[in-house]
């Protein structure tokens, strides 16, 4: 969804239900709360933080007119920074966009990368990891249980009613993104789908992601759950300037490969709906 940047505006409507009818499977959202002046960690192993960070619009509005603009595509989320959120409250966020959209929902999540936005949501940088487990195990009881409890290290649940659940049965798919060994080992343990990562130009490393993969397979199969249920999602993330040809090359190479199922970053590729909706038909038609 073009989400950030000047591409930022009313239109996301009409992006959502004209790249459906062109033929998307889904549509996705990025979490990003603000941009730091001066970040003490910088965005993709780089110093800086892009220009278009400093205008978002907010990921759970962006799902919610996708999910009325449409009646096909799955709505997903690369990533919701998990830690940033009560869980109460992102679980009625999701579970009402669960419904809304028809059970068409695919949340994602992850621990983000800058310091800088933890301090502005309120949230401890520290034990990031540890901050997400005890998030899910809090949406899994408030999707699967009721009466709702929880008890944990940083969010307690009081016993309670919570009636409204998702249309997915027994919860909406959980996606992480992940690429250390403790996250992989999370995907593994825990998760019905990965989120991998690829660059074009230039990154698209099949090596890489099978690599990943194994390491969520071996951690699922230790924990003896079955590593073919764990779903693959990759995200092309599109340098400034790289053609729509390169991109469905990389499309291409990953169903090859075992990898059909992609989404990609437009962040950098156009600034306006119309350039957007234009490079997307591009992409799909090839």
């Amino acid at each position: 969804m073009p989400q950030y940047g000047v591409a930022a505006n009313a239109e996301l409507a009409r992006f959502a239900s004209t790249a459906e009818q062109l033929g998307a499977d889904s549509l996705w959202v990025g979490d990003r709360l603000l941009a730091a002046v001066a970040p003490s960690v910088g965005y993709a192993g780089k110093d800086t933080i892009p220009e278009q960070f400093r205008t978002g619009i907010d990921p759970f509005i962006a799902l919610a007119v996708a999910a009325t603009a449409t009646t096909r595509v799955r709505l997903g989320a690369s990533v919701f920074v998990a830690p940033w959120y009560p869980p109460v409250q992102l679980a009625r966020q999701l579970t009402s966009l669960d419904v809304i959209s028809g059970g068409r929902l695919l949340p994602g999540f992850g621990i983000g990368w800058s310091p800088e936005e933890y301090q502005a949501a309120g949230a401890p940088f520290r034990r990031r990891g540890a901050q997400l487990d005890e998030l899910l195990d809090a949406l899994d009881r408030l999707w699967t249980t009721n009466p709702v409890a929880h008890q944990g290290e940083r969010w307690s649940i009081p016993e309670s009613w919570v009636n409204l659940k998702p249309v997915q049965q027994p919860r909406p798919p959980i996606y992480l993104g992940a690429f250390t060994p403790a996250g992989l080992k999370r995907v593994g343990e825990r998760a019905d789908g990965w989120t991998g990562v690829v660059q074009v130009p230039g990154g698209v490393s099949i090596d890489m992601l099978d690599w990943q993969r194994q390491a969520i397979d071996a951690a699922a199969t230790a924990a003896g759950r079955d590593p073919s249920a764990i779903h693959t999602y990759v995200r092309i993330n599109v340098a400034e300037g790289a053609p729509v040809e390169q991109v469905a090359e990389a499309v291409q190479a990953l169903a090859a490969n075992g990898y059909p199922d992609a989404f990609v970053d437009l962040l950098y590729v156009a600034t306006t709906t119309d350039a957007h909706l234009d490079w997307v038909e591009r992409l799909l038609t090839r």
